[in-house]
């Protein structure tokens, strides 16, 4: 193995750790649960995600519990569709698949029947004779009643017309339009933790755009905002979120606080959360945190391939040189892309674990003889 190969494929696992954050970010995941008319969790219910616009199909079966869980999802929108005993019962148009996102998508099918049965019953009213029968004092309380259902009605339909134009400028990456919008919705409904979750999405966004104070008069606003989202509904997805804004904002003790909190309150997704905080060191410099944060990654989900490469990837870029010219990686480097080939043979990152493995189990050949001229014949 010469000096310049083995260069050569260290510079290479480098660059690829500065790109991390490209090279792994390209898919997302889906989890949730779907329970029965009694709150119960409902085995074996079908959820079909279907990609919008590209070409891509997959599905999932609930567990006994009612979970389900898709991983290697690639970003983008997908319509969702859940089928029991091979009938559609429920359909969502336009799911965002999202790097870092972990907010569960459940389904409850005692609500979806009631939902279904109110609005078969919303037009419905008194007849003429019952309302001939009423007395004065029970035809004003229909009459109050029937104006409040109108006005909730109202109401409803500017909330979501509002918070959809929100949704949708956030998709297109207009972040300050996608505020204004969500503002306008807090103010019709300030109780609804999904407006404060994505307006701090939204406000994150903004964050990139910005410089100087107004940067982080912004970052300020949408900490504030995920907080106040987590005080409404303490899911896990909103401490990964904010913890991820933390960390871009340098306050990194307290990004990793609530990364760590969102891996105690969810146990099952703690790979992916310390995976996302390795993701966001690497992105920040911070390389012993990124080191730290996949190798908890690795504990939390040992099956995880990935996790198991970009700590690799990482560790390439401590290695040391001898001075006889051997490559000292440090330890458990070797490991890791073994581990990774292991669990994932034919992934991605297949022949670039395998080089590296091969390249730092050899020597540096840090020599060079120049060839002996061959000389003229005259």
């Amino acid at each position: 193995m010469t000096s310049r190969t083995l260069r050569g494929c260290i510079l290479a696992a480098l660059l690829l750790t500065l790109l991390a954050s490209s090279a792994f970010a390209q898919t997302g995941q889906l989890r949730g649960r779907v329970l029965d008319a009694d709150g119960q969790g409902l085995r074996n219910a079908m959820v079909y995600i279907e990609r919008v616009g590209v070409r891509g199909n997959y599905k999932v079966k609930t567990n006994k519990k009612g979970n389900y869980f898709h991983a290697g999802l690639p970003l983008g929108q997908y319509a969702v569709r859940l089928e029991v005993d091979g009938k559609q019962v429920y359909s969502i148009n336009g799911y965002q698949i999202k790097l870092g996102e972990d907010k569960p998508l459940d389904f409850d099918l005692g609500e979806i029947q009631r939902e279904a049965q109110a609005a078969q019953s919303s037009g419905a009213g008194p007849t003429k004779d019952q309302l001939a029968a009423m007395s004065d004092q029970q035809r004003k309380e229909y009459e109050k009643a029937l104006k409040a259902r109108q006005q909730q009605i109202s109401k409803n339909k500017e909330l979501n017309e509002t918070f959809n134009a929100g949704m949708e400028a956030k998709r297109l990456k207009d972040f300050a339009v996608s505020v204004q919008h969500f503002r306008k919705a807090l103010e019709i409904d300030a109780d609804q933790h999904v407006i404060w979750g994505n307006m701090a999405e939204a406000l994150s966004g903004l964050v990139s755009t910005k410089t100087g104070a107004e940067r982080d008069q912004v970052g300020e606003e949408a900490i504030t905002t995920y907080r106040k989202a987590i005080e409404l509904e303490p899911d896990p997805a909103y401490h990964n979120n904010l913890g991820l804004l933390l960390i871009r904002l340098q306050r990194i003790d307290e990004g990793t606080a609530e990364l760590e909190k969102a891996a105690q309150m969810a146990p099952d997704n703690a790979g992916t959360y310390y995976f996302n905080l390795g993701a966001t060191m690497v992105n920040t410099g911070n390389t012993q945190g990124a080191i730290d944060a996949f190798r908890k990654a690795t504990v939390a989900q040992p099956d995880f391939a990935n996790a198991y490469y970009q700590l690799a990837t990482v560790l390439v870029g401590t290695a040391q040189m001898k001075e006889d010219g051997s490559v000292i990686p440090a330890e458990g480097t070797v490991e890791a892309y073994q581990k990774y080939l292991e669990l994932d043979p034919q992934g991605p990152y297949a022949a670039s674990a395998q080089a590296m493995v091969q390249s730092l189990s050899g020597k540096l050949e840090t020599t060079f003889e120049q060839p002996k001229r061959r000389r003229s014949r005259n």
